[in-house]
């Protein structure tokens, strides 16, 4: 639900690869002299034209995008009123045909009741806010607002705004009323506030922020940031990765590309009414505090000179983003909410993101007398105007280079949270682990399939190889990890299943089809335009690629995949390429079979999958109390409870990895911090269950191959 609090996930990561597909349909040129209508005119028909599974603008598509977009538009049901959605009911089976003749009537009618109720809340929230909450009171708050229904009067539409402020306003308590009794116990002379002044206060900041929000986020969003809305609710009925770059977002997203970024070095997703931390970059102040992880929640952001923070829950991620980001040098503290319900203040010093940090890197460690090489990959990028300067597959082939050089007997290849990235760079780096052949299949609506191939037969690692992956790995990544496996080329060791994203988008600019177009950007459309199918013709559409060794994670039971996404294209099957299994003398069978023995006899691997499953407990929890002592009572077991789950981050190996030689020589005259980074990394790699399983895994396999190749030359 809610598509497009989803699209900006789908900016964010980079999972599609920027001129791969071509599109089918015939050029056509439009001219409109309202820019809306040619916009819905232009989208339309390219939808129509060159997505890869159009659907059909009937009723029914009608009914999905008249509910979606009133969703999106009013998430948490704060505006709208029952009587509002019966009256905008009318259009309900009719949009399809308004969309046919390019009429924006039901955007029109529902964005100005929109406004309408928006300036009637600002006074509703701040008549909530001049009364003092009872925290003695025993009543609950429900989070799950799909659950909840519309208001009927205005009565009830202050109710709901009492309880939402009451529970935005009880951390806050709860922050003013810790630091008192902290002060209490420092110093038994300190005279504490009362719980009436404590109160007081807390409801002060919440109208603080309240009105940041207001007057600087709510009042700043103009007509056609809630027209992108409309366009990317649209657009988001076709599949969850067909979505709309208005010209500011289009803007956004280049810089992105460039990697020009000045800001905490993290990727943020809008999921419901919460910020959520998706990706952390290696090297930037996120990463370096130590103290943030994927899946965290923003609630509140503070900059250093102001005295409250402003509450983004509900925010547009756009907007959210301007507060946190900012120029390097400059603090922002952030509010943290834990999977476990925890929170937490975080201050960070804003700097350049280097994005080198996020291409590939390698590591050496040794283990019985044998010496394993490990590559972490963040994503299969590529850049199309110099190829030589920038490209996954070279620098991967690189790095094998330097490690063979150093007595490489094994390698190990990270592509967890891995997200995807370019189909020439998976091709090419899937040739470095095979002498020729097929690596995936890709298929148009209507067009004979494309065997894309390695053709070039040299091999730069032909010993034992194991890829590591998790619910993240998407993508490129599953088209490298299925390759591998289905030419028994590697063990996948990871997750039940990979993302199973089976998809590839092209960026189409969309001012290329209006003839004189006089009406200013109209920015862009990334179209799902293509599947791609594994080489033995299956695809990872929806079902993934599934571990040979399956190991818990925490996201294990957390719905992050393609199968949990709404309008997600089915999976298929096609005709299998031609290909012949790799040949060697690995035992994999023996290798898989002694991992999973071991695999289920981890003590550490147990514990993962216990938090894992405490953790989506929680997720699960809709109801919070609104009584300041059972809130209390809720936090300190979610303390107590999570702290069993503290061994996990004191895991250690007897493991210790290194800098391949020609990277230590860069430490003496790095000025970027390296030599602090690899150890970070190092550090993390000493203490993760996975990898170490996948050294177990390169060492059966070494010394299964000794043991066939000496008895197949004896025989």
């Amino acid at each position: 639900m809610k598509k497009i609090m989803k699209r900006n996930y789908k900016i964010l990561l980079l999972l599609i690869l920027l001129a791969f597909a071509s599109c089918s349909f015939t050029t056509k040129t439009f001219a409109d002299p309202d820019k809306d209508k040619l916009l819905v005119q232009v989208i339309t028909y390219v939808l129509q034209q060159g997505h890869f599974d159009p659907i059909i603008m009937d009723d029914a598509f009608s009914e999905e995008l008249f509910k979606d977009f009133i969703e999106s538009m009013d998430p948490a049901k704060h505006y709208f009123y029952e009587s509002d959605i019966e009256d905008f009911k009318k259009f309900e089976t009719n949009i399809d045909d308004q969309l046919k003749v390019f009429d924006i009537t039901f955007f029109n009618v529902t964005y100005n009741r929109l406004i309408e109720r928006i300036e009637e809340v600002k006074t509703t929230y701040k008549e909530v806010l001049s009364e003092p909450f009872d925290y003695s009171e025993d009543e609950s708050f429900n989070t799950d607002y799909e659950k909840v229904g519309y208001v009927r009067n205005k009565k009830e539409m202050k109710e709901r705004w009492r309880q939402e402020m009451k529970f935005s306003t009880l951390s806050n308590y709860d922050d003013l009323y810790t630091e008192e009794k902290n002060a209490k116990e420092k110093d038994s002379s300190y005279v504490m506030k009362s719980e009436q002044e404590i109160e007081k206060e807390a409801r002060e900041a919440t109208l603080k922020y309240m009105e940041i929000y207001f007057n600087d986020v709510i009042d700043d969003l103009k007509r056609e940031d809630y027209f992108e809305v409309y366009i990317n609710t649209i657009v988001g009925e076709f599949d969850p990765h067909t979505y709309y770059l208005a010209p500011k977002s289009k803007e956004d997203f280049d810089t992105r590309m460039s990697g020009k970024l000045e800001g905490i070095g993290a990727r943020l997703q809008k999921r419901m009414d919460y910020i959520k931390i998706v990706e952390l970059i290696s090297g930037g102040p996120a990463w370096r505090s130590n103290e943030l992880e994927v899946e965290d929640v923003i609630l509140k952001v503070k900059q250093e000179h102001e005295e409250f923070p402003v509450n983004i829950v509900g925010m547009p991620i756009n907007d959210a983003i301007k507060y946190i980001k900012g120029p390097k040098g400059t603090k922002v503290t952030l509010t943290i909410k834990k999977v476990d319900g925890t929170t937490k203040e975080v201050t960070l010093i804003r700097d350049i993101i280097q994005f080198d940090e996020t291409y590939a890197k390698a590591s050496l460690v040794e283990k019985d007398n044998m010496k394993f090489g490990i590559i972490d990959l963040p994503s299969f990028y590529l850049d199309m105007n110099n190829y030589k300067k920038l490209n996954a597959a070279l620098d991967v082939k690189k790095e094998i280079e330097h490690l063979k050089a150093e007595g490489m007997q094994g390698l190990v290849l990270d592509l967890r949270d891995n997200g995807g990235g370019s189909l020439p760079a998976v091709v090419d780096m899937a040739g470095l682990f095979l002498e020729n052949g097929p690596i995936v299949q890709v298929r148009s609506t209507g067009e004979p399939k494309q065997v894309l191939e390695d053709r070039d037969r040299s091999i730069s690692w032909d010993g034992p190889l194991v890829i590591l992956v998790n619910e993240l790995s998407a993508s490129a990544s599953e088209i490298m990890s299925a390759a591998m496996q289905d030419y028994k080329r590697a063990i996948i060791i990871g997750s039940n299943q990979t993302y199973g994203k089976g998809t590839v988008q092209n960026v189409i600019d969309l001012n290329g089809w209006v003839r004189n177009n006089t009406n200013g950007d109209l920015g862009a459309l990334a179209l799902t335009t293509q599947k791609y199918y594994r080489i033995n013709g299956g695809s990872v559409q929806l079902e993934g690629v599934k571990s040979d060794v399956v190991v818990p994670g925490k996201f294990s039971f957390i719905d992050v995949g393609e199968k949990d996404k709404e309008n997600a294209l089915p999976w298929d099957e096609i005709d299998a390429a031609k290909y012949t299994t790799w040949s060697n003398y690995f035992d994999f069978d023996a290798a898989i079979k002694n991992s999973k023995n071991r695999m289920n006899n981890n003590h550490q691997l147990n514990l993962i999958e216990e938090n894992a499953k405490w953790v989506k407990s929680k997720i699960d929890e809709k109801s919070v109390s609104l009584n300041y002592d059972k809130y209390k009572a809720k936090v300190a077991l979610n303390k107590k409870e999570s702290e069993r789950f503290d061994d996990i981050n004191n895991y250690k190996t007897n493991l210790t990895f290194e800098s391949p030689l020609y990277e230590k020589e860069l430490f003496a005259k790095d000025t970027t911090d390296l030599k602090e980074k690899r150890e970070r990394w190092h550090e993390s790699l000493s203490q993760d269950v996975y990898v170490e399983e996948a050294l177990n895994v390169l060492e059966d396999l070494k010394k299964s191959y000794n043991i066939k190749k000496v008895a197949t030359i004896k025989n």
